[in-house]
C-alpha cells in the first residue's frame, strides 16, 4: 500500500487485533500524530475472510465478507478528533474463535489441509455473550473518559458482526437504532474493515457531518475489544 501510494519513506507496519483491529490501529496512529511529530497517519482496516471460512459451513460462511476501509488522521483544532478510547484483551478466550492450523505452532501439512484445519472455528453462543458485554463495557468506559453520556452520541458505529449482537448492545446502552450506522445487510462482516467502511458509507449518505460525536466499538477474536469516541472534523 505504501509503495503504490508513493508514500516512501513513511513508516509502515501491520497491527493485528482481529475485528477490533481498526480501533486498535486508530489509537496507535493517534499517538504518532499527537506526540511524535507525524503530520498525518493512514489507517487501513482490511480482511479477506473468504480465504479462511469453510464454504460448506453455512453457519460461518454466511456471516463474512471481504472488504477494506481507510481513514486519514491529522492534527485538528477546537476540540475535535479522538477524544477518548478504551481497548483491552482476554487471551483466555482465544479458543472461542480460532483457526487450528496454518500458524507457527501447527504449520500447514497435507494432513492439516485434508482435515480442513485451515478454516476458522467459533463458539457462536459464547461469542455472542462476550460481544454484547464487551461492546457495552468498552463504550461506557470510553464515554466516561470523554466526559460524555450516551445521550451525547450523535452516531454509533459498531463492528458489523451480527444484527442480534448489535441490537442487544443497543438495548443495553440505550442507543436508538436511528443513531446507529448499519452496513451489515450490504457488506456482511468484513472484520477489521467494518467500522471504516461504515464511516465511509455514513459520509456518502450524508449521515455523518462535521462536529458530530461518533462512538466506534469493535470486538473480536483474541479475545479483543475497543471503543473510541471521536468528534468528527
Amino acid at each position: 500500500i505504501q509503495d503504490r501510494l508513493g508514500a516512501r519513506p513513511a513508516a509502515a507496519f501491520d497491527l493485528q487485533a482481529a475485528c477490533s483491529g481498526f480501533v486498535y490501529a486508530l489509537v496507535v496512529a493517534s499517538q504518532f500524530v499527537n506526540g511524535s511529530g507525524a503530520r498525518y497517519a493512514l489507517v487501513v482496516g482490511s480482511d479477506v475472510n473468504s480465504t479462511i471460512v469453510d464454504p460448506s459451513d453455512r453457519k460461518v460462511s454466511a456471516l463474512f465478507g471481504d472488504g477494506a476501509g481507510a481513514v486519514v488522521l491529522g492534527p485538528v483544532n477546537g476540540g475535535g478528533g479522538l477524544m477518548s478510547f478504551d481497548i483491552g484483551a482476554d487471551g483466555a478466550g482465544g479458543d472461542l474463535f480460532y483457526m487450528p492450523a496454518g500458524g507457527s505452532r501447527r504449520p500447514a501439512t497435507q494432513d492439516t489441509v485434508r482435515a480442513r484445519e485451515h478454516y476458522i472455528h467459533m463458539d457462536g453462543r459464547s461469542l455472542f455473550r462476550f460481544a454484547v458485554e464487551a461492546m457495552v463495557r468498552a463504550s461506557r468506559n470510553a464515554l466516561e473518559r470523554a466526559g460524555l453520556d450516551v445521550e451525547d452520541v450523535d452516531l454509533f458505529v459498531p463492528h458489523q458482526a451480527n444484527i442480534r449482537i448489535i441490537e442487544a448492545g443497543l438495548k443495553r446502552l440505550g442507543v436508538a437504532r436511528d443513531r446507529t450506522m448499519l452496513t451489515l445487510d450490504r457488506f456482511a462482516n468484513t472484520a477489521a474493515a467494518t467500522i471504516p467502511i461504515a464511516l465511509d458509507q455514513a459520509v456518502a449518505d450524508g449521515v455523518l457531518r462535521p462536529g458530530m460525536v461518533v462512538l466506534m466499538t469493535g470486538f473480536g477474536a483474541g479475545l479483543t475489544w475497543g471503543s473510541a469516541v471521536v468528534r468528527w472534523s
